[in-house]
């Protein structure tokens, strides 16, 4: 199965779809030092929530699907040189909308839950015509 979605998203800070197959999508984030979010190499948790939205948009996987809402925790702290591996499962689709559960994960270890809302229109959202 190709990717149709997100395809200009940077890799080095989203992460990089490693497995993908009809409503499943497997990220993997390697944390590097730029996004430390202090000197002890706490990754921001923005990076981390971004490669989790990014999982949820591929296991959905159309070119115009969009983030309507999302609810998540962090469980554990990401350091730098962590590598996150997020699954993402569509859990329910209705109509265009489609309900993606997502946890990200170092070694085994859950350090993200969250569960995401997506919206996917007949056009990109950005037409207006």
């Amino acid at each position: 199965m190709k990717l149709k979605t997100h395809l200009k998203l940077d890799p080095t800070l989203c992460g990089e779809v490693v497995k993908l197959k009809e409503g499943y999508a497997k990220v993997r984030l390697v944390t590097t030092e730029v996004m430390a979010a202090d000197e002890r190499g706490l990754a921001h948790g923005g990076f981390t929530f971004g490669a989790a939205d990014f999982a949820a948009m591929a296991a959905v996987n159309d070119e115009n699907v969009v983030l309507v809402e999302a609810t998540s925790r962090f469980l554990a702290p990401v350091v730098v040189g962590d590598v996150v591996e997020f699954e993402a499962q569509v859990t329910k689709k209705e109509g265009k909308r489609a309900w993606v559960d997502v946890k990200g994960s170092v070694e085994g270890k859950v350090v993200f839950e969250g569960s995401f809302t997506t919206y996917t229109p007949s056009r990109h959202i950005l037409d207006r015509s």
